[in-house]
């Protein structure tokens, strides 16, 4: 017979792993005539959210990776936990993360961004400990691992290779741009000799086509992919705004724009993934965290680049051009499908997440109107906290993904709780949400059962014939 203290213990283990919420259907709660044979039922809690609410969505977020980011070094061979510095040896790592995570990789940079991002709406500096955590743990053990390398030449098993010698923008421009953000916040020590590595990878190292478009050599000898646009414009329109150099601002605006150019299809308002030069003219798969990173993309550098830029204008009206897109295709359940034009595929929350900030920041900023794209965005947040379980995982992350070229490999990417790419986007989200609710210049209307963003300057509604 099962004692009382395992079925308890059995019990909280099963609620552990639900989501944050049950399935639905849902009843608009907003909608206090219960007797309503009008209201329907949602497959997503259909509510506006509190502050309250979404909060709690984040500091689960957080607390989660605080708890699954450690910063100690141990042997790779036996996990004892290393604790003299003075010689280096051959097998210290940095201890594995419980969830597959590296601490220096491009989505951990985002994961910093929506973490400041958490701190700067709600005032607590709670948010941001993991961040100062981290870069502190880089900067104290810079000088080991370095060592280390030189006496040893590990290459890329060196657990602080990506700081030590980038070779890629995924190494560099994520966190280059989360490093400079930090500065401007205060946040954790001076990362300086690290943003002037990894940003001189990004502008002067990183392979390029011949105008200047960052690029790669694969799949193919000569490819653009969509992604690179976050991974590479953010840390140059950082730089800009850390050194006030014209040039950083110049090639990150280049880039945004030559990019859209090879990448960019004006009649369905979306981004295919990738080009390869040797077939220019190939079939397009428009997969949605790619087109994320591109709208996320414009939306930091516009935070950055000063308005009188020339290319300010033009930055702008593509993310409008690419958000007008982007809206006509969420689902009924407030996401984004994992290959945006094709329904049949999964619901993916890394995209969405991204969609759902870059919206209503977009918002926030005046960049869009609030009437109908701060109801998009209330909807996208509402069906990502679905996503986020009891534990603080964000479930529903497609895995990494390279540039591909047939539907079979896209539709059948994998989920899982350990691709970090879901967790920063969210907490972008989840700290823009807050901003929106609590945007003084909207007035959120709760009208015939559903939700009307109504810019305070744009004249008084009226209900009165309803």
């Amino acid at each position: 017979m099962t004692s009382p203290s395992a079925l308890i213990a059995a019990v909280a283990a099963t609620l552990l792993a639900l989501p944050a919420h049950a399935e639905g259907p849902y009843r608009n709660p907003d909608n206090k005539s219960v007797y309503d044979a009008g209201e329907g039922t949602y497959p997503v809690p259909y509510k506006k959210p509190t502050v309250a609410e979404i909060t709690a969505s984040m500091d689960r977020i957080r607390s989660y990776l605080e708890a699954t980011t450690p910063t100690k070094v141990v042997h790779k061979s036996t996990g004892i936990q290393i604790t003299d510095f003075s010689q280096p040896v051959a097998d210290a790592i940095v201890e594995p993360s419980s969830a597959e995570w590296n601490f220096q990789v491009y989505e951990m940079g985002v994961v910093h961004a929506g973490l400041m991002k958490a701190a700067a709406v709600t005032g607590d500096n709670k948010f941001t400990a993991m961040t100062a955590r981290h870069f502190q743990f880089i900067a104290d053990k810079y000088p080991y691992f370095k060592a280390q390398e030189q006496q040893f030449h590990l290459e890329r098993a060196n657990s602080f290779a990506r700081v030590i010698d980038p070779r890629s923008l995924d190494d560099a421009g994520s966190m280059c741009a989360a490093m400079i953000r930090a500065r401007f916040a205060k946040v954790g020590p001076d990362m300086g000799q690290f943003i002037d590595t990894c940003s001189n990878w990004v502008a002067k190292k990183q392979f390029r086509l011949k105008d200047g478009t960052l690029a790669r050599q694969r799949p193919q000898a000569v490819s653009l992919w969509a992604d690179d646009m976050y991974m590479g414009v953010p840390a140059l329109a950082e730089m800009g705004h850390l050194t006030g150099k014209r040039e950083y601002y110049d090639d990150a605006v280049k880039n945004v724009l030559q990019m859209t150019h090879y990448l960019f299809n004006p009649q369905l308002s979306l981004y295919t993934h990738g080009w390869n030069a040797n077939n220019p003219d190939a079939p397009r798969f428009y997969w949605a965290r790619a087109n994320g990173w591109a709208v996320l993309t414009m939306s930091d550098l516009l935070d950055v680049l000063p308005k009188d830029h020339p290319g300010y204008p033009k930055v702008l009206a593509q993310l409008r051009t690419t958000l007008r897109g982007i809206a006509e295709l969420q689902s009924g359940e407030g996401l984004w499908h994992q290959m945006l034009d094709r329904n049949d595929s999964y619901l993916e929350t890394s995209a969405s997440a991204i969609f759902t900030y870059v919206i209503a920041h977009a918002v926030n900023e005046g960049w869009v109107s609030a009437a109908t794209y701060g109801s998009i965005a209330q909807a996208g947040w509402v069906g990502l906290t679905t996503r986020i379980n009891a534990r603080g995982q964000v479930e529903g992350t497609c895995v990494g993904t390279t540039f591909a070229s047939d539907q079979i490999y896209y539709y059948n990417r994998p989920t899982s709780v350990d691709a970090l790419h879901g967790y920063g986007p969210a907490l972008l989200a989840g700290a823009e949400m807050i901003k929106l609710i609590n945007n003084p210049k909207i007035d959120v209307q709760v009208k015939l059962r559903t939700y009307h963003y109504v810019p305070k300057d744009a004249g008084a509604t009226n209900y009165s014939h309803e």
